[in-house]
């Protein structure tokens, strides 16, 4: 049996930036993953894009995390995980 999802990572380009005046509005996007190592991976890639993203666990998994915009590029720092 496969290990579930239990990670996920929102993001989408930055909000504050208008690259494109004629996008009618912002598109985000969810990624899942089976281990919040994967998913500080994946949001560092995010962050280095310059967009914007949001982390936390799946329900029904627990203890619940979420991690908001202006906590991510601490939380995927290598340098402050356990």
């Amino acid at each position: 049996m496969t290990k579930p999802d239990i990670w996920y990572v929102a993001f989408g380009p930055d909000k504050s930036v208008k690259s494109d005046t004629r996008a009618a509005g912002t598109v985000r996007t969810t990624k899942t993953f089976k281990s919040e190592i994967d998913a500080k991976l994946f949001a560092q890639q995010i962050i280095a894009k310059g967009w914007t993203a949001t982390a936390g666990t799946l329900n029904p998994h627990q203890p619940k995390k979420t991690i908001p915009a202006s906590q991510i590029e601490d939380w995927a720092d290598p340098r402050f995980s356990a």
